[in-house]
């Protein structure tokens, strides 16, 4: 769900525009050339994903980034950095010495 809703342009520099200060849904929107059931799409796949949060005040729903699930994937993709990083370290000393046994020959 998370990485879904990070996959649209929109939904990211929307994310990006919460990142700096909690806005109105219409703030949110404004530099966005979309029609307003499309936003009502976007913000709700953020709401599924626990990227985004909204407070109702009156008539005017505020919304709020939600950090803790990108932080999450921060570590999960960290975890597999490490992994194929080490991976390849090795992949790479084993052609090394595959390669001075070659000229070796």
């Amino acid at each position: 769900t998370l990485f879904s809703a990070l996959a649209d342009p929109t939904r990211r520099a929307m994310l990006q525009r919460l990142a700096r200060a909690s806005m109105s849904v219409g703030e949110l929107s404004s530099p966005f050339q979309i029609s307003k059931p499309a936003v009502t799409k976007h913000l709700k796949v953020l709401e599924r994903a626990g990227l985004l949060s909204r407070d109702k005040q009156g008539r005017v729903h505020h919304c709020k980034l939600e950090p803790a699930p990108l932080a999450q994937a921060a570590d999960w993709l960290s975890y597999y950095q490490k992994f194929w990083e080490t991976k390849l370290d090795g992949l790479d000393a084993f052609l090394q010495e595959e390669e001075g046994s070659t000229t070796d020959d």
